[in-house]
């Protein structure tokens, strides 16, 4: 599915499209070898109406836009128990513009550094300039993300603003944490507290990347400085992986057949 300047991808992703040339492009071309008036005209029809065309097209491509990011969005909204139907629209709205905001600034940042490696230049140099539009990025993506949360909560309870945090990001934080609790029970609170603070960065940078796998790829590699701490505190973490896989499975075995009749 197309929008007006967007691609629009898996996870609702939209990447910048290829330009299309410009009908007054090809006016000017048209013209350039023609003097009569009747292929003048010719030419000013075909402007208007393919002019016409476009923004016939776009306007459909829009609508359907907005419903992908509406229908999407509702999923985590309806997790909130809004009953007022003012205010779940308004921080649905809220969602999609947060959404669309966070792939332009990732779309541009991809932009800015395919023209750093087009340019001929020495690696050094490509190498400080894309750093400088990461940083630019990094900046602007906090900037966003604050006043995004900040203007949540102008409305919302602080356990309604965090099942927006989990939804933006897959519920990856609560179902490792209560992964990780389970696998090892005897955790001291010092290490639980270590461990989740981990978690909840992991998800605050998760929440501002344009796609699944980057949101996942940021909780993996939080996931390795975890469990790095945990070897680090004793636990041979593919001893007691190994462990839990067969506790899971000895749980699961003990439960009666659902299929069996009585």
């Amino acid at each position: 599915m197309k929008k007006q300047g967007l691609v629009i991808m898996n996870d609702f992703t939209p990447m910048i499209a290829v330009q299309q040339p410009s009908p007054f492009a090809f006016f000017f071309s048209f013209c350039s070898g023609i003097f009569n008036m009747k292929h003048l005209i010719t030419a000013v029809i075909f402007i208007c109406s393919t002019t016409v065309h476009a923004q016939q097209t776009n306007a459909a491509v829009d609508t359907g836009y907005e419903k992908v990011l509406k229908d999407r969005t509702a999923k985590i909204v309806n997790t909130l128990d809004i009953k007022d139907a003012g205010l779940y629209n308004k921080v649905q709205q809220q969602l999609v513009n947060q959404y669309i905001a966070l792939n332009a600034i990732q779309n541009d940042t991809k932009a800015a550094i395919t023209n750093i490696k087009a340019q001929q230049q020495d690696k050094a140099a490509a190498d400080a300039a894309i750093k400088n539009a990461n940083d630019k990025k990094a900046i602007a993506l906090k900037d966003l993300h604050n006043k995004f949360i900040a203007a949540l909560k102008t409305s919302l309870t602080d356990d309604q603003v965090e099942k927006i945090k989990d939804g933006m990001t897959y519920r990856v934080l609560p179902i490792t944490w209560a992964a990780y609790l389970d696998m090892l029970p005897k955790l001291t609170q010092q290490q639980k507290d270590t461990m989740y603070t981990w978690l909840v960065e992991a998800r605050e940078l998760a929440m501002d990347e344009g796609t699944s796998d980057a949101k996942h790829a940021v909780f993996g590699k939080y996931k390795g400085r975890i469990n790095n701490y945990l070897s680090s505190q004793g636990y041979d973490m593919k001893k007691e992986g190994e462990d839990w896989a067969k506790r899971k499975q000895a749980e699961k075995e003990k439960q009666p057949n659902q299929n069996q009749p009585e």
